[in-house]
């Protein structure tokens, strides 16, 4: 037969609970047969004694590009989402990504940030990460209340962000901590009318009260309970910092109560951000966060700051310069491993990276065609070794997840908690016919994140094969540089 045949790996298929010796049949960028002794393929990839999964979901994914792409096929990603902060246009970004072509499938959701420069200081650039730099520099759509006319202004963007196929509602509410209660319910009424989720940093991430994690947390279960909007929470350990613990326990009561609450989690005790983030500018910064200036680092040049006067200089002339934000000491800190446990362990919490992009010395994105990337690009390590971290430290070596728990995170949570607004993902974070031919094979005894600190874009290893929509891309352990069999997911367009 024609197609492909990985054969003699450990199925691993959470939706089905396969775990077992088998081979998976691939045919025309679909999952044509899963078992034992299936007929002979064009090609065929021996699998024995390696393990053989859905490829990974990442639902929160902020490089969007091809040098990300690669780096997170070695991750053993194949589908990659910028859902926290999203895009606008929506249209014009998916068009942008067809022409250039995509290593991995891609997609976005509706940037609500955006929509609001635009509504309340007239900015109409389309989303990026310079042009958010830019727009920081204006801090009306950061710090005011919108009226009236703005909320409309706002709801409007989104909505039509959505009707061309968005992928629910980014809400970087840290960003913009000024945005009032009744804009956010609408924002949340609005998802809720569309049936998708949102997709929520947090406004406030202190340990202290007031603007706490835990009131944040308590505003975004209200936004559940009171529009019956799907509420995702991004990257739960960052946003709760050394205050997880409790703001577990007020999720996992929301979520006992019936409330659509949803969340994921990246295995990294440091954040990273943009230096002109608002919570940086707080007068009391150091004593609400149980942190210091210093523990802000640049990513570029890795040099840390000092002081708010410091800080508050780089704000207003660098402000889109990417940012280290170390909070939890996991290598030194017993309590800090304890508190990164309750985040990427919570029960029906996915994996996902909050992979950066990868910066240039001058502090401009790389976005050429370079196998392996520059040296002197720049990230932060989950931008390579996220999911290859967790099944590394995780799943083999402390055994705290089962092989098929820790699966289950990367592949098939992420996919349910897009598929009942994306109908595209139910033939994702899935091994049985009919599913897209997404798949990972790897050796568990060597899968290791290899980006540190110090030296960042070196890519995961231990990923043997990755298969996109049925086209390898990672063969033997090599890259395939002209492979681009990336696909768009995307809701429904309305006209």
């Amino acid at each position: 037969m024609d197609g492909m045949v990985i054969r003699g790996g450990l199925v691993v298929d959470p939706a089905s609970g396969m775990e077992a010796v088998g081979d998976v049949a691939l045919l025309d960028g679909r999952v044509a047969a899963v078992g034992t002794g299936l007929p002979g393929a064009a090609r065929e990839i021996d699998a024995a004694g390696l393990v053989v999964a859905p490829g990974f979901i990442d639902l929160h994914a902020h490089g969007q590009s091809i040098p990300a792409d690669r780096m997170q096929a070695f991750d053993g990603v194949t589908t990659s989402l910028d859902l926290e902060a999203g895009v606008l246009p929506v249209d014009s970004w998916y068009a942008r990504q067809a022409r250039q072509g995509r290593v991995l499938n891609y997609g976005a959701a509706t940037n609500w940030a955006f929509a609001r420069i635009g509504a309340m200081i007239g900015s109409n650039e389309e989303s990026s990460l310079e042009a958010f730099g830019r727009a920081m520099r204006d801090r009306r759509w950061i710090d005011n209340v919108a009226t009236g006319g703005e909320v409309s202004g706002i709801l409007e963007r989104i909505e039509g962000g959505l009707n061309q196929g968005g992928i629910g509602i980014g809400i970087l509410n840290a960003y913009a901590p000024g945005a009032g209660v009744q804009e956010l319910t609408a924002v949340c009424e609005l998802a809720a009318a569309h049936g998708v989720p949102t997709f929520t940093h947090v406004a406030y991430m202190a340990h202290t009260d007031p603007e706490s994690a835990a009131e944040a947390y308590i505003r975004l279960i209200g936004y559940a309970g009171a529009t019956g909007a799907h509420m995702h929470i991004c990257h739960f350990n960052s946003s709760s910092k050394t205050d997880v613990e409790r703001c577990a326990k007020l999720i996992a009561k929301a979520q006992a109560q019936g409330l659509p609450i949803t969340l994921e989690a990246y295995p990294y005790g440091t954040g990273s951000t943009v230096v002109a983030a608002a919570f940086f500018s707080d007068p009391n910064f150091e004593t609400r966060h149980h942190t210091s200036y210093d523990q802000v680092q640049r990513v570029a040049d890795g040099s840390r700051f000092h002081s708010r006067e410091e800080l508050l200089t780089a704000q207003k002339e660098e402000p889109s310069t990417l940012v280290l934000w170390h909070v939890l000491d996991t290598e030194n800190n017993a309590h800090h491993r304890d508190l990164m446990d309750i985040s990427v362990m919570y029960p029906g919490g996915a994996i996902a990276s909050d992979a950066m992009p990868w910066s240039m010395p001058d502090g401009s994105t790389y976005t050429g065609d370079a196998w392996p990337l520059p040296d002197e690009a720049t990230s932060h390590p989950r931008s390579a070794g996220c999911f290859t971290r967790f099944i590394r430290h995780w799943v083999r070596e402390r055994a705290a997840v089962s092989l098929m728990e820790g699966v289950r995170k990367c592949t098939l949570i992420p996919a349910e908690i897009l598929t009942p607004s994306t109908p595209a993902m139910a033939a994702k974070g899935r091994l049985q016919a009919g599913a897209d031919a997404d798949v990972v094979v790897f050796d568990l005894a060597t899968i290791a994140d290899r980006s540190e600190f110090t030296a960042m874009n070196r890519p995961a290893e231990g990923v043997k094969h990755l298969i996109v929509s049925g086209v390898p891309v990672i063969a033997d352990g090599v890259m395939d540089v002209a492979a681009r069999p990336g696909r768009p997911v995307r809701r429904p367009i309305r006209s």
